[in-house]
């Protein structure tokens, strides 16, 4: 860091007053702050690393009190820096200004191999932390266990299930996957059953593995009874937002069997309680679906929550969540991003795999392809249908999927200069009563008197759009409601 760049902190810092997620401010006036090991360590454990900025007084407004010894502080961060696990490595700058001294260190990133990075006084359970926006947060037991299995490559796809036997396994859908384990793998040809199945990592000392039992048993929640898709539908943009009866949900499910069933099952319930609107050109008796969400995309998502979660002992009592709200849906499914891969890496790098044996078997039953193409499908599919990018978020051990509902600026982007097609838009928005500025805000356009010299009063001038009170067309209570001949919705 430059000391340019380091005066240009000192005021954003000083006007904003406000730390983030990757800025700490310490005082450090009558010296060295005694205790950073908990900033070092959550800066050291996250992929941006951060910046620790000494000499402004945050129980002061962020006021510039300087640092008294600025050599002596440097001594002293370093010190504390080598007291971390990995030792840390900082970057330090120091700035004068108006006879004070300020200083940063910019502590790096460990690699995720290293992770997590503890002071050594207090040990890896106790002494590791993690950034949650401006505090330092102690890491989780969980938290501190995903590390080590990506760095030791635990294997959990493949852990044994000692309560079930062979016989727990509904022998029809193993013989077809040994069928075409046979078909596809000529070096298995020769094989018998059993050698395969403890080739395969299917059955082991006569206990199948949890992959066998999460694929062919016919109800794997005998044993894992939290392994399932948890669905609802909200009346809302919220968990806690009520429909006009007092409903908490509108659609509410466990969804359970094997994965090729709770695959099956999660993509039907979404289908149920996704709108999808019928439009019939009154010209040419045309119809035309329009769906929230392309199913295509929404497969993907699922597939990859069911492949990619952790099935370890930590989180098997943790179910993948499926929310519908009025606004987008949201899939979360336990264990955060597994490797080095970082959320902006996502769909362009080929990852680590958490699961490789779960998910080679699922590309041998053909339930995917296993060719890192889920998220450039979801991408691709989600811009076909006019829908906006998905969004990925990987918090405390939880991956969360975000995809949202086309707006009109999106959906009809290219079909302005249609009138025909925008207006079926606005009757379809119209089938109970909208008044002007109500349909200006669903279809975005900021000017309410331009949409209706274009779009609403022609549709009014033809009697598609019926007009509340006729009498007074530009009464500021005026709504307009869709003419039931012209409009069918499903």
């Amino acid at each position: 860091m430059t000391t340019e760049e380091l005066a240009t902190i000192v005021e954003k810092v000083t006007h904003q007053q406000i730390e983030s997620q990757t800025l700490e401010v310490k005082a450090a006036h009558g010296g060295n702050p005694k205790k950073i090991y908990d900033t070092l360590s959550s800066f050291s454990n996250q992929d941006d690393g951060g910046i620790l900025l000494f000499g402004i007084d945050e129980k002061m407004g962020f006021e510039k009190v300087g640092v008294d010894d600025p050599r002596d502080l440097q001594n002293k961060i370093v010190e504390q820096c080598n007291e971390m696990i990995p030792k840390i490595r900082p970057l330090i700058t120091i700035y004068e200004e108006d006879g004070k001294f300020f200083l940063t260190a910019e502590i790096p990133a460990i690699d995720s191999v290293d992770r997590p990075c503890y002071y050594a006084g207090k040990g890896r359970l106790k002494g590791s932390y993690i950034r949650v926006g401006q505090s330092d947060e102690p890491m989780t037991e969980y938290e501190i266990f995903s590390y080590e299995a990506f760095r030791k490559e635990y294997r959990e796809d493949i852990r044994l299930e000692e309560r079930a036997n062979e016989s727990s396994l509904d022998q029809d859908a193993v013989q077809r996957y040994l069928f075409k384990l046979r078909e596809n793998k000529p070096n298995l040809a020769k094989l018998d059953d059993h050698q395969i199945l403890n080739l395969m990592s299917m059955v082991v000392d006569g206990h199948p593995t949890i992959r066998s039992i999460l694929l062919f048993c016919p109800y794997p929640q005998a044993f894992f009874p939290q392994l399932t898709i948890n669905a609802v539908s909200v009346p809302g943009t919220q968990i806690g937002d009520i429909g006009i009866n007092h409903e908490r949900f509108t659609d509410n499910k466990r969804i359970e069997g094997t994965i090729e069933d709770m695959l099956s099952g999660t993509l039907a319930f979404i289908k149920n309680n996704m709108k999808v609107s019928t439009i019939v050109d009154a010209q040419t008796g045309l119809r035309k679906d329009s769906a929230d969400y392309p199913m295509v995309a929404i497969r993907e998502v699922v597939l990859n929550a069911l492949v990619h979660r952790d099935y370890s002992i930590h989180t098997e009592g943790m179910p993948i969540q499926v929310l519908m709200f009025t606004d987008r849906i949201e899939i979360k499914n336990p264990g955060g991003l597994y490797g080095k891969i970082t959320l902006d890496q996502l769909g362009k790098i080929q990852p680590d795999t958490r699961n490789p044996v779960l998910a080679t078997t699922m590309e041998v039953l053909s339930l995917t392809e296993n060719r890192y193409s889920g998220i450039p499908t979801i991408f691709r599919s989600l811009k076909e249908g006019g829908n906006p990018d998905p969004v990925f978020e990987s918090s405390r051990g939880i991956f969360t999927v975000t995809l949202r509902k086309r707006s009109a600026s999106e959906t009809l982007q290219n079909s302005r200069g249609d009138t025909s097609s925008f207006g079926q838009f606005i009757l379809e928005f119209c089938k109970t009563p909208k008044t002007r500025k109500e349909i200006a805000d669903y279809c975005a356009f900021k000017s309410v008197s331009y949409l209706y010299k274009m779009y609403v009063a022609p549709l009014v001038e033809k009697k598609l759009l019926l007009m509340s009170n006729p009498e007074h067309p530009k009464s500021p209570t005026q709504t307009y409601t869709t003419a039931t001949e012209y409009f069918i919705s499903s």
